[in-house]
């Protein structure tokens, strides 16, 4: 089952692009993601009390789990949500949240003292240039500069929260972990409504069923898959899935939203598994 995990997540994880859009036409972005961690970390609080597990944690494995859900669902999704109500596409937002994998790589040698070998970056190299051809990035488009820098946040955070969470992780039960690190991204956001934004939410279908996939399917389900194959495989390893995501994401669009699918798509598509492949098999 463990070998399949790559693959679900990348299906879930891709699927969240698709239903960003109806709820930052529907909401405040941030006031979106309060709402939606504030019903995650109460699924995980009742699912740790059902379970019996024990949310008492020592002063440093609080900090870092709340700090860590603070850079996942906080600056990361707050950035990709921000980007997108700001007019940026979310393809282009993808294809720069994509180039995690590349900064993890680079990181993870000095901060994680793992070894990063040649057929990584070859597969890094490949994973990008596949992604990049699916999105068919326009250099020309009018791109509102708020937007990109907001995207570049949340690359830079994402990459930020993988390094942290597999140096600092400990042996706290990933449930109880999950409590806290939506608690963190639930009080970031709050803190943006509060001093930032004039937070407002349409509940009206649009938003719910998508507002829906995103808890049940990506916080509880992506998500917590995220963090198991972190814990147990090297950082840089586990990103390079990521590279799989905007081609994922342009297929399933062009599955539910009838969006077009070129040959481009699909060779990009190819090339991104191939890097993909390459980066992640054991020598």
């Amino acid at each position: 089952m463990n070998k399949f995990l790559p693959l679900i997540f990348v299906l879930l994880w891709s699927s969240a692009f698709v239903t960003t859009k109806p709820i930052v036409d529907n909401s405040d972005p941030f006031a979106a993601l309060a709402f939606r961690f504030f019903i995650v970390a109460l699924g995980f609080f009742i699912y740790c009390v059902y379970k019996n597990l024990s949310l008492k944690l020592n002063s440093r494995d609080f900090v870092q789990s709340f700090s860590s859900g603070v850079l996942f669902h906080g600056v990361y999704l707050g950035g990709v949500f921000f980007s997108i109500s700001k007019g940026i596409p979310t393809g282009i937002t993808a294809l720069i949240v994509t180039m995690q994998p590349i900064l993890t790589n680079a990181l993870a040698g000095p901060f994680l003292k793992e070894h990063v070998g040649w057929k990584q970056w070859i597969g890094v190299a490949l994973g990008f240039i596949g992604s990049a051809l699916v999105l068919g990035v326009d250099i020309g488009g009018a791109l509102p500069t708020i937007g990109i820098v907001a995207s570049f946040i949340a690359l830079i955070s994402i990459t930020s929260a993988t390094l942290f969470q597999k140096k600092f992780s400990g042996n706290i039960p990933l449930p109880v972990s999950n409590t806290y690190q939506a608690a963190g991204g639930c009080f970031f956001h709050l803190i943006i409504i509060l001093f930032f934004v004039d937070p407002f939410i349409e509940f009206n279908p649009s938003f719910l069923i998508a507002m829906g996939h995103q808890i049940f399917l990506v916080s509880f389900g992506a998500f917590t898959i995220l963090m198991f194959l972190i814990k147990n495989n090297s950082a840089s390893k586990t990103v390079t899935v990521f590279f799989l995501i905007p081609a994922t994401s342009a297929v399933i669009a062009w599955i539910f939203l009838n969006e077009q699918l070129s040959l481009i798509d699909i060779f990009g598509f190819i090339v991104a598994s191939l890097g993909v492949f390459i980066a992640t098999r054991k020598s």
